[in-house]
């Protein structure tokens, strides 16, 4: 199923209040000016920084 257009939407960085955008797999959410990765486990966003892992360069 995934998260939904809407959802998507509304939800911001909990850090930097910026927004977010899926990653290539649909099982994170990404800030790219935290350079912050917000996993989705069972469809729901754990938008918790504590949890965030960050994004190695590429």
């Amino acid at each position: 199923m995934g998260i939904s257009k809407e959802l998507l939407e509304i939800l911001a960085c909990p850090q930097c209040k910026g927004n977010v955008r899926l990653n290539q797999t649909n099982d994170g959410l990404i800030c790219d000016r935290c350079r912050l990765l917000y996993e989705i486990r069972e469809e729901i966003p754990i938008m918790l920084i504590d949890e965030a892992k960050p994004l190695t360069a590429s």
